[in-house]
């Protein structure tokens, strides 16, 4: 008969004393005395509180740990919550960092015992199960009589993407037999096991991309956070500022937040200065080489990391990844069949593979509100899978197949007399598809990039950002031949993106436009080309040669039976009849045209034919509705081009007339910076708003209009935008009046008061968690609070009639009443 094993104290070793077990007995005592204990407790706290993994040492994390404070809130409840949580995520995301956080955070809090295994250089499935068990105690447990189901256990089982097989099978085994036990695995696919909860790690959080991108942005980004941290260890007098910090943003923005390449590039500081390296990240697999000297193979390196993802996938999967990173602005089931049309065995069994790719952290879902689900590469994934197509010579057929398709996508833009609201949406999603693949026809002469260029513009200038494409246009235009079937549509796009800014060099595209359409006979795109034209002169003070385009795309309109074209030709003419006071013509004109356009047209042609109904409405002297015209005008996405500064002035015109010089005057200095100085207006129009803006000037003290005008101008497009809306509370007064949240953030405000986690905040307002983490930090750093506590404290302090809360902020001014 075997003498039993004496017990020892975990510190000192010394022997226990055996106590009397029953079934409902405690545990064991680990330690001879509280001394002992003590020494234990602060043991664990120097080694980050987390038990050695199998012949690693104590875990002990020597970098600092950056951002994620939501997700370690979220992660903990769900880790009391389910016995089998994996952390998925693509490379680099710092999965495995994460993980260790919160075991470290378990450990520390006495929850439970904590045991780490790496699994990155293993691949045999008895090795899995030898080191697995062996992190469990099994051996230690039997000796003392102690079952691994007496205590709490998480076993954090790193890099498992590779033997999912072999854990799974064993977690199969263990979980059923150990309700103690619970497991926090690290993989880029799911186990896909019974009872499994799946947290898919993102990058780490951006600035908002809707902010002005000031130093204090950047500060508020956690990737930057990250960066700067890194940076400063390798280069402790490198500082953000406000040379610098655009740069250090950018290169933060096109790694993705991922915190293993944003490492990478911030140790290249000591050699590179910021807007070095971030012009270079077009070659970053060359550039990011610079992984710790000890780590495993696959972290040396952004092109090892992304290897070793790549090997992990089957042959058919591989071949998808390459092709389909010819899409960089994302892509639907219908663009990934047009590329991988090659590819037979992907035929009939595509979504399929997309949901697998997308499982394993290949491609990721972009969150698109409203319409249909689309996928994308992130940028160093798409590197690498540019890299691998060449390298395979597929570039060429896959590049041919993306072009054929969205050149048929493109064709309505040559064909349709004017494009309609659905064509411009498809083309909107192939945005940068499109861009991309302009860039890659110009190097040679395929007339194909003369209607991808007009299709991009097309796009662009329905967005009011028309100036921004039209170096490719006259690239192409330069490149191909000058009887090119497509040469009047990019002569129309370059025409459209040069007339608010240029209306001499549109003119001269516009004239050119028509003439090489004209020479092949009546179609369509003449109508319209007639119109651009007309246009176009019409601000030129050209009335004769406008009237006469504008009467003939009329003409063309009706003949071919195209009520929308038409339409726009009557409401342009409109505008000619309100200018010569023809008041009761253009009336029956716009209503007329104003309901065909409100169903068929898109919004930058709706608001032309908007203001000219506004400004009939002033002639008339009916402010109210003029007023209701402009305001349409605006709500229906005009942004930042002619049509939106007449729809401004048209305000300021109904607000002086209205006496209210104060709103006139900032409204007049908001049009004015939307102008820039580039954009005309007809004479007519030039002389109604000078009239205005000095009738406003003589009616108010000379310092006080000039501030009213300043603060017009100092107003962004989003505060413009709200104040021509009817938000009176843009102008010069206290600072500590304007509510400190922009719209969205007082939504999420509203959320947290609820008690809403990240995800539900994102599901129910449509964003991406990232999104929400953004917003909740700037809250949190605009505000001065430490907590969504302290925030949603801060809310009941916000509404009429609550009492005082106690909030611990560093600006006073926060504590006001909200403001509009």
């Amino acid at each position: 008969m075997s003498t039993p094993t004496t017990a020892t104290c975990d510190t000192c070793d010394e022997p226990l004393p055996r106590p009397k077990q029953s079934r409902t007995s405690p545990p064991r005592a680990r330690y001879c005395s509280n001394a002992c204990r003590q020494r234990s407790y602060r043991l664990r706290q120097q080694s980050g509180g987390v038990e050695a993994a199998l012949g690693g040492g104590p875990l002990t994390q020597l970098s600092s740990f950056v951002g994620r404070t939501d997700e370690l809130v979220e992660l903990t409840r769900l880790l009391h919550e389910v016995r089998l949580l994996t952390l998925t995520g693509p490379a680099g995301v710092g999965k495995s960092r994460l993980a260790l956080e919160l075991a470290g955070q378990e450990a520390r809090g006495r929850r439970c015992e904590v045991s780490v295994v790496k699994l990155g250089g293993i691949t045999g499935s008895g090795e899995i199960r030898q080191r697995i068990l062996a992190a469990l105690d099994e051996v230690r447990d039997a000796d003392d009589g102690v079952g691994p189901a007496d205590r709490n256990r998480l076993l954090v089982l790193d890099d498992c993407e590779h033997v999912l097989d072999s854990c799974g099978a064993l977690l199969t085994e263990l979980l059923p037999g150990r309700p103690r036990l619970r497991v926090l695995a690290t993989s880029r696919e799911p186990l896909r096991l019974p009872g499994e909860s799946v947290f898919s790690v993102t990058g780490l959080a951006l600035s908002d991309p809707d902010s002005d991108h000031t130093l204090a942005d950047c500060l508020r980004s956690d990737a930057v956070t990250l960066f700067m941290d890194r940076a400063r260890a390798v280069a402790p007098d490198f500082q953000l500022n406000r040379d610098n910090a655009e740069h250090v943003e950018e290169i933060c923005v096109r790694l993705d937040g991922l915190p293993l390449p944003i490492e990478m590039a911030a140790r290249l500081i000591r050699v590179f200065p910021p807007a070095e390296i971030r012009s270079r990240l077009h070659d970053r697999l060359a550039l990011l080489t610079n992984g710790w000297r000890l780590a495993d193979d696959r972290h040396q390196s952004l092109r090892a990391s992304l290897e070793w993802g790549y090997g992990l996938l089957s042959p058919v999967e591989q071949a998808l990844l390459r092709r389909l990173s010819v899409l960089p602005g994302g892509f639907g089931p219908a663009a990934a069949a047009a590329v991988t049309a090659d590819v037979p065995e992907a035929a009939g069994v595509l979504p399929e593979i997309l949901v697998a790719l997308e499982s394993k952290s290949v491609i990721t879902t972009l969150t698109r509100t409203g319409g249909p689900t689309r996928f994308g590469l992130l940028e160093s994934m798409h590197c690498f899978g540019q890299e691998r197509l060449v390298a395979e010579d597929e570039d060429a057929g896959t590049y041919e197949r993306l072009v054929a398709w969205l050149t048929a996508m493109s064709l309505p833009v040559h064909s349709e007399t004017v494009v309609s609201v659905a064509t411009l949406e498809r083309l909107e999603a192939e945005r940068v598809n499109l861009a991309h693949a302009v860039d890659r026809l110009g190097s040679g002469s395929d007339e194909r990039q003369l209607l991808l260029a007009g299709a991009l513009a097309a796009v662009e200038v329905s967005r009011g950002q028309g100036v921004g494409v039209a170096g490719l246009v006259e690239h192409a235009l330069e490149r191909t031949a000058p009887d090119s079937v497509y040469r009047g549509v990019a002569l129309e796009a370059m025409a459209l993106a040069s007339r608010d800014t240029e209306p001499e060099r549109a003119a001269q595209h516009a004239d050119e436009a028509v003439r090489v359409e004209r020479g092949r006979g009546p179609s369509p795109l003449l109508g319209r080309l007639l119109l651009v034209r007309g246009t176009i002169r019409q601000t030129r003070d050209e009335r004769e040669a406008s009237l006469s385009d504008l009467e003939e795309s009329l003409e063309i309109g009706l003949r071919l039976r195209h009520d929308t074209l038409a339409a726009l030709s009557l409401g342009m003419i409109a505008r000619h009849q309100v200018e010569n006071g023809e008041l009761g013509s253009a009336e029956r004109e716009i209503e007329r045209v104003l309901p065909v356009l409100r169903r068929r047209v898109a919004p930058r042609w709706l608001s032309t034919v908007l203001v000219t109904a506004g400004a009939l409405a002033l002639e008339k002297d009916d402010l109210a509705q003029a007023e209701e015209y402009f305001t349409e005008s605006l709500r229906g996405g005009t942004d930042l081009h002619a049509d939106a500064a007449r729809a401004l002035e048209g305000l300021a015109l109904v607000a002086a007339r209205g006496y209210r010089f104060d709103r006139g005057l900032r409204l007049l200095g908001a049009a004015e910076r939307v102008r820039g100085g580039g954009q005309r207006a007809s004479r007519w129009w030039r002389q109604r708003v000078r009239a205005t803006r000095e009738a406003a000037l003589r009616a108010l003290p000379a310092g006080r209009a000039d501030t009213w005008l300043e603060a017009g101008r100092a107003l962004p497009w989003r505060q413009v935008l709200s104040l021509a809306l009817g938000d009176d509370t843009a102008g010069p007064r206290d600072e500590g009046a304007a509510h400190p949240l922009s719209l969205r953030e007082r939504d999420v405000t509203a959320l947290v008061v609820e008690g809403l986690t990240n995800r539900q905040i994102a599901a129910r307002i449509h964003v991406s968690v990232r999104t929400v983490e953004t917003h909740i930090r700037h809250i949190r750093t605009t505000l001065g609070l430490r907590s969504r506590a302290h925030i949603a404290a801060w809310a009941a302090r916000q509404r009429p009639g609550s009492p005082a809360v106690p909030v611990h902020s560093e600006f006073e001014w926060t504590l006001q009443p909200v403001v509009g």
